[in-house]
């Protein structure tokens, strides 16, 4: 039987912040260290700390990412964030991401990193 473990989550460069509002604003892309990563996947360290849902909008381009920030109705790319919320989560190296909400506003903080 394999042994698996888990590491933490180390930074790997700098935090950005996003404020999701009822209109996204511009992606901003997470900076990466590719001397870092073991492949084109990177994790990142995802932290809302509003009060409002944010839904984020990721892509491997500003436009896309700011395209897939939406309130979610039924199927679409968006990715759910509660308040107060902290996540990790995988996507390419070097991605973009936005953020809208419902009302009102939130600040999202993603930091780039590996581990859990």
């Amino acid at each position: 039987m394999a042994e698996y473990s888990v590491t933490g989550f180390m930074p790997l460069g700098n935090s950005i912040a996003i404020t999701g509002a009822v209109s996204a604003p511009t992606a901003i892309q997470a900076p990466s260290n590719a001397a870092l990563q073991t492949s084109g996947n990177q994790q990142f360290r995802f932290v809302n700390s509003g009060t409002n849902t944010a839904f984020l909008g990721v892509g491997e381009t500003a436009s896309a990412a700011f395209n897939n920030a939406v309130l979610i109705t039924s199927s679409q790319g968006a990715i759910p964030m509660l308040p107060g919320s902290v996540e990790i989560l995988s996507f390419p190296m070097n991605s973009y991401f936005t953020a809208l909400t419902a009302s009102g506003s939130s600040v999202v903080y993603i930091t780039p990193g590996q581990g859990l």
